[in-house]
């Protein structure tokens, strides 16, 4: 008899695959829409010949967005694989087969998320002055150390393990984005095409998250349980992934970045302060900042409590399908990210009327709709619906108690599902709002900046026991999270609708 976890799994994987079918097909009825084709004939007959200029350019435009997403997303999915390959073990290894005890554990997570909070600013400076590409070949070879050093139970190379993949968090989450804003800028795309990769980023990290989680799993049955395996796979991946970028990326750089001053201050103290006083500056940047850390702060801190969590709620807790309900909740994620490009691509489209209006007054290459008196406001709604939402999801499973209850079991793994939903569309709302909202020349420095706080936040919660104390936690999550959904709705949303009022055409 399937159990309750595998059929809503199988369900939710279902429904993914309707929705991903479904969004395919709307995507391809409208590549070449007879209406548009029509538009332009009209245009030319009434005068307004380009000699194809304007043709050209929208072909070449598309052509871009094809090559830039197809390297984005193939070196995305390879370091993204590494990632995940390691998550669902490093606990298991220092614990279970390093036989260390649990306060030791704790220290070298701990570690870790102290190295990230010292490194990520430096990690920025460095992205933006000496270059994104470099920065990324170098998260592949200090994250593949990482894996190295993991294979060893001695506590100073798993010390030193940690600290190098606390530097590698802050490449992943800084460095990677920022190459893609600047490409995609440079390219001369359009916000809804950053918008388009960004959420088939996320929708290929739901995929890569999946097949990762079950392929370790292999890994580990295939070693007789030894948990060194998947530390392995993921090294050799990270190599992968270096000498495609290598190969395939082309260098890009904050202001000032690339000259021969660059190695004149590795530490930048300068360009830090810089970058702090446009934060303290701009209450839109503080409210990005406060949001990254709230989110992604709650979503590690979910990591960690989301299993004791459904086990303190379920009758048999030693015979939970772990296995199954993480994909569940990657499938969860997946179809967040399907939404969010549903809402982006197709759902939120200005009126016919408006792009006949603006193809019979100005050209052929108004026929694409301006999109940043949209986008930036739709991006800025969207990011406070899903705050609110997770807010909301974190409450009704505080509300289903803590009693063992099958119901309240089952109601705290959708409220999960839930979440792992926002997560999908979270990474993309901010991804393009950072890239809107943040200068070129300090985009690196302050993605970076605003992981300080996160890193923070997360320790705190982990040194004053999370585990012990799962409600309080839940309850504190919502709180934030609906501070942040307010704060955006009051501070962000007006600046961005005053933003793309007088000009529709800043990217």
């Amino acid at each position: 008899m399937v159990g309750f976890y595998e059929f809503q799994l199988g369900a939710l994987a279902v429904i993914c695959l309707a929705f991903l079918i479904l969004e395919r097909y709307i995507s391809a009825s409208k590549e070449s829409p007879p209406a548009q084709a029509k538009e332009l004939d009209d245009i030319v007959e009434n005068g307004h010949r380009t000699n194809g200029h304007e043709a050209a350019t929208s072909s070449t435009r598309s052509t871009a967005l094809r090559v830039l997403m197809r390297k984005y997303l193939l070196v995305y999915a390879i370091v993204m694989g590494a990632d995940w390959l390691q998550g669902p073990y490093v606990y298991s290894l220092y614990r279970e087969q390093y036989d260390f005890p649990e306060r030791t554990v704790a220290v070298l997570f701990v570690t870790g998320f102290v190295s990230a909070a010292i490194f990520a600013p430096l990690v920025g400076v460095w992205a933006d002055e000496y270059g994104r590409k470099r920065l990324c070949l170098l998260f592949c070879i200090l994250y593949a150390a990482t894996c190295g050093l993991l294979l060893f139970p001695y506590f100073p190379l798993l010390l030193l393990g940690r600290v190098f993949g606390g530097i590698s968090t802050s490449i992943l989450f800084s460095a990677f984005e920022s190459w893609l804003v600047s490409s995609s800028s440079n390219a001369a795309l359009h916000s809804e095409d950053l918008s388009s990769i960004m959420g088939r980023a996320t929708l290929v990290n739901g995929f890569v998250a999946t097949g990762a989680g079950i392929f370790s799993n292999k890994l580990v049955e295939l070693t007789d349980g030894g948990f060194r395996a998947p530390f392995v796979a993921s090294a050799c991946l990270l190599l992968l992934g270096w000498i495609v970028i290598r190969g395939s990326w082309t260098e890009n750089y904050g202001g000032g970045g690339g000259g021969v001053q660059a190695t004149s201050d590795i530490f930048q103290i300068k360009r830090l302060g810089s970058a702090w006083r446009i934060v303290a500056a701009d209450p839109t940047l503080l409210v990005l900042g406060l949001t990254q850390t709230i989110f992604e702060g709650s979503m590690y801190l979910f990591v960690f409590i989301w299993v004791p969590t459904l086990q303190g709620s379920s009758l048999h807790p030693s015979s939970l399908p772990l296995g199954y309900i993480f994909s569940a909740f990657m499938v969860s994620m997946m179809l967040g990210s399907l939404l969010y490009t549903f809402i982006t691509t197709h759902w939120h489209r200005p009126p016919p009327t408006l792009v006949r209006t603006h193809a019979r007054t100005a050209s052929i290459a108004s026929i694409t709709p301006p999109t940043n008196d949209t986008t930036l406001t739709l991006h800025a709604k969207l990011s406070s619906l899903v705050c609110a939402v997770s807010a909301l999801s974190f409450a009704i499973c505080v509300s289903a108690g803590a009693g063992k209850n099958t119901e309240a079991e089952h109601l705290k793994f959708w409220a999960f599902c839930a979440f792992e939903a926002c997560v999908g569309m979270y990474y993309p709302v901010q991804g393009m709002l950072r890239g809107s909202l943040i200068a070129n020349e300090h985009r690196a420095t302050l993605s970076a900046l605003f992981r300080v706080p996160l890193n923070v936040f997360v320790v705190a919660s982990l040194l004053t026991g999370v585990s012990s104390a799962r409600d309080v936690v839940l309850t504190a999550c919502a709180v934030v999270m609906t501070i942040s959904s307010i704060t955006t709705a009051l501070i962000v949303l007006p600046r961005v609708e005053a933003l793309s009022a007088p000009d529709t055409s800043r990217n």
